[in-house]
């Protein structure tokens, strides 16, 4: 969900809206039944709210629906998202070549810590 709210946009703007989105939309079940309108209003700071909603409510029918095993393989994620699951969710940092700033550091880090890049 993080990942789509970022595309395009700012962490700084993410943060304004990110706890107000998840405490009326708590999961993928309110999040895909939210009303365009009301979804539109919490997320039209971030622009881009009529794609941002079709794209929210999209990945939440898919996340419940779909028989997935990458996020990749659901609805407005790409290889950020990818990145993000694998280095966070699954541990698997060292396979993964992150092209996006943050990550790159957090992968960085990591490899700092392991002592690969000594």
């Amino acid at each position: 969900m993080s990942c789509l709210l970022l595309n395009q946009t700012t962490r700084k703007q993410v943060d304004r809206v990110i706890d107000h989105l998840f405490h009326v939309y708590p999961g993928p079940c309110s999040m895909a039944m939210a009303k365009d309108e009301d979804l539109k209003a919490i997320i039209t700071p971030l622009g881009m709210s009529n794609k941002r909603t079709m794209t929210l409510k999209r990945f939440s029918e898919e996340y419940m629906a779909k028989k997935w095993d990458t996020p990749i393989e659901l609805y407005g994620c790409g290889k950020y998202a990818e990145d993000a699951w694998r280095i966070f969710c699954k541990g698997e940092w060292r396979s993964v070549e992150p092209n996006d700033h943050a990550l790159t550091d957090y992968y960085n880090y990591l490899r700092k810590n392991e002592g690969l890049d000594a």
